[in-house]
């Protein structure tokens, strides 16, 4: 797609939910289509990249992953900050990692920016034999909470590519209806002076931490 620097939007999204999930798979299927069937628990945080065209421009998707073990939860306040988007994940088969799905949410809002774009996504539907937690149940909880919804499977690389997009296009509409704050904005615009101006101003703050 050309370099990897003609982009008109950069957008931070961050990958939550328990551990073994499938949030790094999900991770390396959509930014290089790849799958691991060893996956490892994250240590820390690791993130990729992956300019994307929609609407007519080209946005560059900063996806941050990291581990869903709670003794790592000391890395929370920088790895949510400047997020524009989040994937709350949990696995269709692991119904535990459902019921967990409401203090991500609320851990999410308490550290990000009250106007980010979140999809609950339910993962591994190619353990549909396996299943534990009904696509209706999920989908209730997301609209009552208004969230997106959608169930994928990094493995066969179902829905992979719509869930990624579907949250990179909200984020784009809410840039466009000025609903995303400045203080978001400067996260999300690095293509020009104005914004690397606010990034300076920003780097002194730290209010957040």
């Amino acid at each position: 797609m050309g370099s990897d620097e003609a982009y008109n939007f950069v957008f931070k999204v961050v990958l939550i939910g328990e551990s073994g999930v499938g949030k790094s798979n999900l991770l390396s299927r959509f930014t290089k289509n790849e799958f691991s069937h060893d996956s490892r628990t994250t240590i820390g945080v690791e993130f990729s990249t992956r300019t994307v065209q929609l609407n007519g421009f080209y946005i560059k998707a900063q996806i941050w992953d990291t581990a869903g073990l709670e003794r790592y939860r000391a890395i929370t306040s920088a790895y949510y900050r400047g997020a524009v988007g989040a994937l709350l994940v949990y696995d269709i088969t692991k119904h535990l990692t459902y019921e967990s799905v409401e203090r991500w949410l609320k851990e999410l809002y308490d550290h990000a920016d009250p106007h980010i774009v979140v999809m609950l996504v339910g993962n591994k539907t190619d353990l549909e034999s396996e299943r534990s937690v009904p696509t209706e149940e999920a989908r209730d909880f997301a609209e009552k909470k208004g969230l997106l919804f959608l169930e994928t499977s990094a493995l066969q690389s179902t829905n992979v590519e719509s869930a990624f997009n579907k949250v990179l296009e909200e984020i784009h509409k809410k840039v466009n209806s000025k609903e995303v704050v400045r203080g978001s904005i400067s996260a999300v615009t690095l293509n020009s002076s104005r914004a690397e101006s606010q990034e300076e101003e920003k780097k002194p703050c730290c209010s957040n931490i």
